[in-house]
């Protein structure tokens, strides 16, 4: 006879001929059954189907093995990537994601943040966003941690999971230099940006002052954001007051790949007449014409990295110290040394 409702534990007690209690034990990696009870009641769980209840099971262990992640943009290659090694390490522990997608809207924020506390999460991931203070009280108020990947909080004694942003892009320009590149430009994240913008601009300040490089402000540009589009349009102002500009290195490889597309639309060559260096290391950096040399984040890990110092604090209730993720200068063809430089080279041949 086809079963109509899903089976209780109350069913599988009938079926099994233990009681309850025996089948919630077992459920539970509990003590008080011989290991062939356990076999009998497993096999009796899987012939009909049953699936206990999580929320039932969280009101007993108040745990809802459960955490919530929130993203600015679900559909970004960067969210994509982070959210990867999320769910790897969610798997792993058996655990559950519940994720946002806030549009870096703070009223949409605080929705999903009511949401997710009425839901009784038992952690938070913040992702490739702001965590302002009014965030921060709100999930203190939630009293469950929370950890911040790629992302920079107000509050800094947040547990926070990213890479060394100015250390980064010091090495991306150093590469640069040592390519005998001295006519150095930067499409930049907007200085206002604690994370992707100013960091970067300062290690990119910081190469070329060590190097005996003159910083020249109007060598540095931005637009709005991190995307292609933006990176078009901040290769037209670079250009248009630095036509000399022989290297360019960005704060995205969507602004790189952009700058690269107006510079051939220019009729500049790359690597050629002008050499290209990204930053984020995803997947559309292989992507690109030539490929695209770029600081990869290791996203997968940093996501990854995140989710289990989450769990370690929901299981220990100690609050995480965080992690800087080691970045990784990956060369491809976007980078080679300046035609002029080649030139003085062949001459003292």
């Amino acid at each position: 006879m086809t079963r109509l409702n899903k089976p209780t534990i109350k069913d599988v007690a009938k079926e099994a001929g233990v009681s309850i209690a025996t089948v919630s034990r077992v459920l539970n990696n509990g003590i008080g059954y011989s290991i062939k009870t356990k076999q009998h009641v497993l096999k009796t769980i899987e012939e009909m189907g049953y699936s206990p209840n999580a929320i039932a099971r969280g009101l007993i262990n108040k745990q809802s093995n459960t955490i919530g992640v929130l993203f600015p943009e679900i559909s970004g290659l960067v969210s994509a990537e982070i959210l990867q090694g999320i769910e790897e390490a969610a798997h792993a522990r058996g655990k559950s994601i519940v994720i946002c997608n806030t549009a870096s809207s703070g009223h949409k924020t605080k929705e999903y943040l009511k949401l997710l506390q009425e839901k009784q999460v038992d952690g938070i991931l913040f992702a490739s966003q702001l965590l302002t203070l009014e965030y921060v009280a709100i999930v203190r108020k939630m009293g469950v941690p929370v950890v911040t990947v790629s992302a920079y909080s107000e509050d800094p004694t947040i547990p926070a999971v990213q890479v060394d942003n100015e250390t980064a892009a010091y090495d991306a320009i150093c590469y640069f230099i040592q390519q005998g590149h001295t006519e150095i430009g930067m499409i930049s994240g907007n200085p206002s940006d604690l994370l992707a913008g100013a960091p970067r601009m300062a290690g990119y300040k910081r190469a070329l002052k060590e190097a005996g490089i003159a910083y020249v402000p109007t060598k540095v540009a931005w637009d709005k954001g991190f995307y292609f589009e933006d990176g078009q349009k901040a290769f037209q102002r670079l250009y248009t007051d630095h036509p000399n500009l022989t290297a360019i290195f960005s704060a995205s490889d969507e602004l790189a790949i952009g700058a690269m597309s107006a510079a051939t639309a220019k009729g500049l060559r790359i690597p050629e007449d002008l050499s290209v260096i990204g930053f984020d290391g995803t997947k559309l950096a292989k992507m690109a014409v030539p490929p695209l040399t770029t600081v990869s984040q290791h996203f997968f890990s940093m996501g990854k990295t995140a989710a289990n110092l989450l769990f370690d604090s929901i299981a220990t209730g100690r609050a995480s110290s965080g992690r800087i993720i080691r970045h990784e200068l990956i060369k491809r063809h976007s980078v080679q040394m300046p035609s002029s430089t080649k030139t003085i080279g062949l001459n003292t041949l």
